[in-house]
């Protein structure tokens, strides 16, 4: 990116244009207009201005360029065509140079002001180019996919508790029983509501009321009348209550027998192994996708753990503001405003911010890492990568691949799917090259991580470059 000379032709924009390096991670592009170009501009000003001013004798917008002139001055129209016309030059030269940008330029007019040629310098931050030494050893910690004995027992143990009947007992209340009261919770001799109740089904040992009530309880037989003192479930009354309790019928919990007769009633199965065996397939299915997409998050989190430049604030900011919109987005989808969020998941909006920072930090680190990996390893986009993209998002907006390639090209994008195309390539290489291992340490190999492929679902890919611009040529349509 050394002083470079172009034409802005193939845009549809007659103009010179230069780009050079800056300190600071900035480039400037030095572009020049044809007068003849800018005259078009001016004349495009004009009827703009005319649409805006009032002149005895003239039809809103229908003053002539000549009339303006007189009566506002001649240079009134160059002013404006720089004002309007200033930004689509500028992004003629940055598509034409294939500068990535990632902020506003600073734009200073150097010729031009009064007539002939325009030419300006536009200073902007571009996108750094960082080294992450030790990518190719990088190692994380999954749980491995394959369910263990305790986990297809405790899968089988929720079952068997949904199939659970309760029966009466003839002996003192134990943890887990569940007894039937009537209760009566009173604050200086006044009930209070929600702490009375008739036939009242409790399991003991779960706290919902006061951990006095099962302490009480605890022992008891059925008959039983029983009067303590507890504390109150708001700590603010910082008062004592009194309960009175009167134990009418203790039950156990009683759970079928893990058999086959079982087995037959509670799910599609004829015997135990075979309800097993499936338990064991699902488990390891559900698992294993878990495991894919932990491997995914966790080798970015590695990635960018080996990021140690400076991070330059306006990409921080960008990724910021779009996963802000993005959850926004979805909030509103649900029907919730984000203070309703903030409220249920109890973050305060400092706490919000801090951690919409923190994630948007940690998404840039692993955008820069990935493109410094696909350069170290000469990963590339290919012709082929980039039309098999291109047919992709043909098909998902019912369009040609030429209309989705020129549209690409319009807005300059092309050079944006090609760095997504290349990022995605250089994280899939990390996924093979990464080292597996387990809570324990030992290795995990890579097939534990294979779901059947008549099974298998495909891995969500974030949004890239290619998704934005083929979402703008759906709202256009």
């Amino acid at each position: 990116m050394s002083g470079t000379l172009a034409s802005a032709d193939t845009v549809g924009v007659r103009m010179k244009s230069t780009v050079a390096p800056l300190e600071g991670n900035k480039v400037k592009l030095s572009v020049e207009v044809e007068a003849a170009e800018f005259e078009e501009a001016i004349t495009v000003a004009f009827r703009k201005i005319a649409k805006e001013v009032r002149l005895p004798g003239f039809r809103p917008g229908k003053a002539p360029r000549k009339v303006l002139e007189a009566r506002l001055g001649p240079l009134v129209g160059r002013e404006q065509a720089m004002q309007d016309s200033l930004p689509e030059y500028y992004s003629a030269a940055v598509i034409e140079h294939d500068v990535d940008v990632i902020a506003p330029p600073e734009i200073d007019v150097t010729g031009g002001h009064e007539g002939g040629n325009v030419a300006f310098d536009a200073v902007v931050e571009v996108r750094p180019s960082i080294e992450v030494p030790g990518y190719g050893g990088l190692s994380v910690t999954l749980e491995r996919p394959a369910p263990d004995d305790d986990a297809i027992n405790a899968q089988l143990g929720r079952m068997r508790e949904s199939n659970s009947t309760l029966e009466s007992v003839d002996r003192p209340v134990q943890n887990g029983d569940t007894v039937t009261i009537d209760i009566a919770g009173t604050l200086d001799g006044e009930a209070q509501s929600g702490l009375t109740a008739d036939d009242y089904s409790y399991t003991v040992g779960s706290g919902a009321i006061s951990p006095e009530v099962d302490e009480n309880l605890l022992g008891a037989t059925a008959g039983a009348a029983l009067a303590f003192a507890a504390t109150h479930p708001d700590p603010d009354e910082g008062r004592e209550l009194l309960f009175e309790l009167a134990l009418k019928d203790v039950r156990e919990k009683v759970l079928p027998d893990l058999d086959d007769a079982w087995a037959a009633t509670a799910s599609e199965f004829e015997t135990l192994d075979e309800l097993r065996a499936s338990l064991i397939d699902r488990m390891t299915r559900v698992r294993t996708a878990q495991a894919q997409m932990a491997l995914r998050e966790k080798t970015g989190e590695a990635l960018a753990a080996l990021v140690t430049d400076d991070l330059p604030e306006a990409m921080v900011n960008h990724e910021m503001q779009e996963r802000f919109q993005d959850l926004a987005m979805r909030l509103q989808a649900q029907g919730m405003q984000l203070d309703q969020y903030l409220q249920m998941t109890g973050t305060d909006p400092e706490q919000f911010s801090q951690e919409l920072r923190d994630t948007a930090t940690s998404g840039v680190k692993v955008d820069l890492a990935l493109r410094a990996v696909a350069v170290a390893e000469g990963i590339d986009c290919t012709d082929e990568d980039l039309l098999t993209e291109l047919e992709e998002v043909a098909e998902r907006v019912g369009q040609s691949v030429d209309e989705v390639r020129e549209r690409f090209e319009s807005v300059g994008q092309i050079s944006a799917v090609r760095s997504d195309i290349k990022k995605r390539k250089a994280l899939e290489w990390l996924l093979e090259k990464v080292e597996l291992l387990d809570p324990e340490g030992v290795k995990i190999e890579r097939s534990e991580l294979e779901i059947p492929p008549e099974e298998a679902d495909t891995n969500e890919i974030p949004p890239t470059a290619t998704d934005e611009v083929a979402d703008e040529t759906d709202d256009q349509d």
